[in-house]
C-alpha cells in the first residue's frame, strides 16, 4: 500500500457508481478518505496553444476523489 498514489479520482456515469466506490474499492482499508463532494463535472482538454475541446464528448461525469489519510 505504500506505493499507492496520494490522490485518486474516479469518474463515473452515475452518482451511485461513484458513491459505492468507497466501499467497493475498500478505500478506507487502503488508507483513504473521501475529499469533497460527489458532483457532475464536465471535462475540457487544453492543447499547447490553449485551445480547449470537450473530453468524453462533453458528457458530464460524476467525480469522487480519495486522498491518503495522514495518520
Amino acid at each position: 500500500m505504500a506505493d499507492e498514489p496520494h490522490r485518486i479520482t474516479f469518474l463515473a456515469k452515475t452518482f451511485t457508481a461513484a458513491a459505492l466506490e468507497f466501499h467497493r474499492g475498500r478505500m478506507s482499508d487502503r488508507g483513504y478518505r473521501m475529499e469533497g463532494r460527489i458532483e457532475p463535472t464536465v471535462f475540457q482538454m487544453i492543447d499547447e496553444e490553449g485551445k480547449t475541446t470537450p473530453a468524453f464528448d462533453g458528457e458530464p461525469l460524476f467525480t469522487v476523489t480519495f486522498v491518503k489519510r495522514e495518520d
